[in-house]
């Protein structure tokens, strides 16, 4: 069973990036899209379950600090990593944001390894939620790096790292077990990522790109996505 959850988790990142290259003359719109559905990761996804997970240990005060020290930390690695204008600071920008989000894909396949490893079942509800969000995975890796001037090739070969990041994580598995804290707080250093990545760096530049009503509706949309996606998983 975790073989098969494993296939689908790549074809849908595949699908969702392959979605964005093929409509990338709409991307202000997607962009919208993409900050809603990252912060809809963070905000539905990331955050509850990192709260969840060490609610008794480390407990919330440790959880929120790690989230803190996500956001501080991805901020400080984008600025030492842009010192230089142009096409490489850029093409950093991009790689760096691209590779956030295969690590996130990474540590989705770790959470569906470690699952099954708690049972069959909640292994298949872990899967299914990864899945589910793993299709804004793909459109969002693609997005970061169309957005900082990378180009089509550049994105497809992201958007392969990204899909073969969950299996990798998955299969990793096979080798190791983590603590429930180490999980938690793997979660809450994301959680900072994505705010990051999706109100200071994506959310200012759709609403800048498309000057209409279009772009924040396109916002509400991609987190409302999420956040129903979330509510239908956590009835299984």
């Amino acid at each position: 069973m975790i073989f098969v959850f494993t296939i689908i988790t790549f074809i849908s990142t595949l699908a969702g990036g392959l979605f964005a290259l093929r409509y990338n003359d709409k991307l202000p719109l997607i962009l919208g899209f993409t900050a809603g559905a990252i912060l809809g990761v963070c905000f539905f996804d990331l955050l509850p379950e990192s709260f969840s997970i060490g609610n008794s240990n480390p407990g919330p005060g440790f959880i929120s600090l790690m989230i803190a020290a996500g956001f501080f930390v991805y901020m400080l690695l984008n600025r030492i990593s842009f010192l230089h204008r142009g096409i490489l600071y850029e093409n950093g920008r991009a790689y760096l944001s691209a590779g956030s989000l295969s690590l996130h894909s990474l540590f989705d396949g770790i959470a569906i390894g470690l699952s099954f490893q708690i049972s069959n079942s909640f292994g298949a509800s872990t899967a299914i939620a990864v899945i589910v969000h793993d299709f804004s995975d793909g459109l969002n890796t693609v997005n970061l790096v169309l957005k900082n001037n990378g180009n089509q090739k550049a994105a497809f070969k992201w958007l392969l790292v990204d899909s073969v990041a969950p299996v990798l994580g998955v299969i990793s598995t096979f080798f190791f077990r983590l603590s429930s804290i180490g999980f938690a707080v793997c979660l809450a250093l994301f959680s900072g990522f994505f705010l990051y990545i999706g109100a200071s760096d994506i959310l200012p530049e759709s609403n800048t790109s498309a000057r209409s009503i279009w772009a924040p509706c396109m916002v509400i949309t991609g987190a409302s996505v999420i956040y129903f996606a979330s509510r239908i998983i956590a009835h299984f």
